[in-house]
């Protein structure tokens, strides 16, 4: 590993305001989503009573309230990507780089006004955050072997479930390629990230071996979050006048959703924020590697074209700017 735990944890203690920020976003969508599932099973079960199967209904109905929050999940995924994910992402580089950091709530304002500062509009991070991801699957499908990054017998057998959990690591790579567009300043995400591309390209195992270690940790803490709040959640549904079978399941995965993504996976992203402090220092883009990610992917010559685009209107845009008397 390219990491140490004891430090990462420490480095996420140093951004307990931001810590506690995510989770009261989290929590307030798992709460959003419970009330919709419970409000559907509600409905359902009164329809199945009709019909004689009270528990039956309950679980259609908060099953499809249930499914519409993931709909809206989906919605408000770009507003977390920016206000939440990538502004802690910010302002975990620069504990990583040892600089001082605001305190209390300043956290997460100077979080969200660093990341406005890089990527100008939600869209922008948005679109640059989308390319990146394609980008890795498609060089990971050239030259990735998934028994080279899963240790165990007969790896070859179980490959489609290795490349599950390789591509499931990706989102922790794309991440740490969006934190060095925040380390180093960029005045054109599209550039830098093009560049963070090909840092990751020469690097790629030393990455993925603890990208997927990590991913397959989360999935391990996941599990037993979910196991320790079934009970307690099963109970409170037992107690409520109406119940259905899947509704204490459907509850209690929208609070594992909110604690992983509040708690767990903000751990993996700073222990891969150090892995790629420490794996690309000192190095330079290689041009090879550049060639390669070319052949692999045509949108990597797309980010080209539009970090050119980019440069071009951030001159023009200064070129017409007065200078002050």
């Amino acid at each position: 590993m390219n990491f140490s735990y004891a430090r990462t944890l420490k480095l996420l203690l140093r951004t307990m305001p931001f810590l506690i920020f995510r989770l009261l976003v989290y929590l307030g969508i798992a709460v959003g989503w419970i009330i919709i599932t419970a409000i559907g099973a509600g409905i359902g079960a009164m329809v199945g009573a009709v019909g004689g199967s009270t528990a039956a209904g309950a679980t259609i109905g908060g099953f499809i309230g249930f499914v519409a929050c993931i709909g809206i999940l989906a919605f408000l995924r770009r507003y977390l990507l920016y206000m939440v994910k990538s502004a802690h992402i910010a302002v975990l580089v620069e504990a990583i780089d040892g600089r001082t950091l605001p305190a209390g709530q300043g956290q997460v304002k100077y979080g969200q006004q660093a990341v406005k500062e890089r990527f100008v509009e939600m869209s922008v991070l948005f679109g640059v955050d989308a390319v990146i991801k394609g980008i890795l699957k498609a060089f990971n499908r050239l030259v990735v072997r998934v028994a080279d990054f899963l240790p165990i017998p007969g790896a070859a057998k179980v490959a489609k479930i290795g490349n599950a959990v390789v591509n499931s690591s990706l989102t922790y790579v794309d991440e740490t390629i969006l934190g060095h567009n925040l380390r180093v300043r960029s005045t054109n995400p599209w550039e830098t990230s093009r560049q963070g591309l090909i840092l990751y390209a020469q690097n790629y195992k030393q990455f993925l071996k603890n990208a997927v270690k990590l991913t397959l940790g989360v999935w391990g803490l996941t599990l037993l979050i979910f196991l320790a709040l079934v009970g307690p959640v099963a109970l409170v549904v037992w107690l409520l006048p109406v119940t259905g079978g899947l509704v204490p399941l459907l509850l209690t995965l929208c609070l594992t959703w909110a604690v992983k993504l509040a708690v767990v996976e903000p751990f993996a992203v700073t222990a891969m924020l150090q892995v790629w402090a420490k794996v690309t220092a000192g190095q330079v883009p290689n041009p090879e590697w550049e060639s390669k990610l070319q052949q692999a992917s045509r949108k990597f010559g797309e980010m080209g074209s539009k970090a050119r685009d980019w440069g071009r209107r951030h001159q023009e845009g200064t070129a017409q700017t007065p200078s002050a008397p």
